[in-house]
């Protein structure tokens, strides 16, 4: 498994990567050689919170990333919070059930697709299986993806407390964000009455 320790706008110090490597050993002997182990040092500089050093973890198996976040007094403190997260996803990756034909079953069931023997039965269509309900709080953007970060999700919704409207956060594919603001029953205008 290959180890990579980087800072965002810092400098790693030597005794703070190698703590990190070292932890990184506990990832490894759940995974192979191809997954890899990403650990970015970042510093949040707000002297009412003492959990100013943020260690984000992304955990690459299968060329799927895993994401944790883990904040603390110390960058060796928030290591060990983001290890934590990233080994309870790599088990939960490792334990998810996963249905495959043997490539020789696949042949023929391709085969017989293709000549026209086969009966290709139809998918049930997808339905609802879980209802989630939580609270709201009204929050900033800036807000809104630091909770996603910390969560380790590809979306959150929240109401913007700059216009009390709800809205959905969403990681995009080049890494950046969006943000939908649904509205309803016609289009969303601003107050200079342009849409948007």
């Amino acid at each position: 498994m290959r180890t990579i320790v980087k800072g965002k706008n810092l400098d790693v110090l030597d005794p703070d990567r190698r703590y990190a490597e070292q932890k990184a050993k506990r990832l490894a002997r759940l995974l192979d050689d191809r997954s890899e182990v990403i650990f970015e040092f970042s510093k949040e500089h707000n002297r009412e919170i003492e959990q100013t050093h943020i260690v984000e973890g992304t955990l690459v198996i299968d060329g799927q990333p895993l994401r944790g976040v883990g904040r603390a007094s110390t960058f060796r403190a928030a290591t060990d919070t983001v290890v934590d997260k990233m080994e309870r996803l790599a088990v939960d990756h490792k334990e998810r059930p996963r249905v495959r034909a043997r490539p020789e079953q696949e042949k023929i069931i391709l085969r017989t697709i293709a000549d026209g023997t086969a009966e290709v039965p139809e998918r049930p269509k997808p339905k609802v299986v879980k209802v989630k309900r939580f609270a709201i709080v009204p929050m900033f953007e800036e807000d809104a993806v630091s909770q996603m970060e910390e969560l380790g999700h590809n979306f959150f919704v929240f109401v913007n407390a700059e216009n009390e409207r709800l809205a959905v956060l969403y990681r995009r594919k080049d890494g950046d964000y969006g943000l939908i603001e649904p509205t309803v029953g016609g289009a969303y205008y601003k107050s200079e009455g342009k849409p948007r």
